[in-house]
């Protein structure tokens, strides 16, 4: 696999055009530089020989992808870090228990389903609320939401 990958940056253009269509089943896409088609192609034959990227890992940079398109007019991009599907969040809120369960697509919370935490802090509290301030899953974030209230 290396010494085939090492050779790519010596194919003409039309060797790399041809190993595309080999490896991916279809043309390559019109007018892709030659610069990009190497590391394509290097990753297209480590995926053949090794496998690709785990499910959980696809939805995850699919999620992404998603909020930078509804994104695309704000300057900031928050990539938040993924909390493991299973995990239980329990928070106390006015005396009461409250548990949240990561699932693969979002939270479910009191019998529904959840895109954000910040969301479910919102149905919990009546008020708007940044998920790390209430669930505290940020280092520092024990703002005036961290405390039983």
């Amino acid at each position: 696999i290396s010494k085939q990958i090492a050779k790519l940056p010596s194919f003409s253009r039309q060797q790399l055009l041809d190993l595309w269509q080999e490896l991916h089943g279809r043309a390559a896409p019109p007018g892709i530089r030659r610069e990009l088609m190497v590391p394509f192609l290097a990753y297209r034959i480590q995926e053949k020989a090794y496998g690709g990227l785990k499910t959980s890992t696809r939805i995850e940079l699919r999620r992404i992808a998603r909020s930078l398109e509804k994104s695309a007019a704000s300057p900031k991009l928050r990539i938040q870090p993924r909390i493991k599907p299973g995990t239980r969040i329990v928070r106390q809120w006015k005396g009461a228990t409250h548990e949240v369960l990561v699932t693969e697509s979002g939270y479910e919370y009191g019998g529904a389903r959840f895109r954000s935490l910040s969301r479910i802090a919102r149905k919990i509290t009546g008020t708007r609320w940044s998920r790390p301030a209430f669930f505290g899953l940020r280092n520092g974030a024990a703002s005036e939401g961290s405390a039983d209230d």
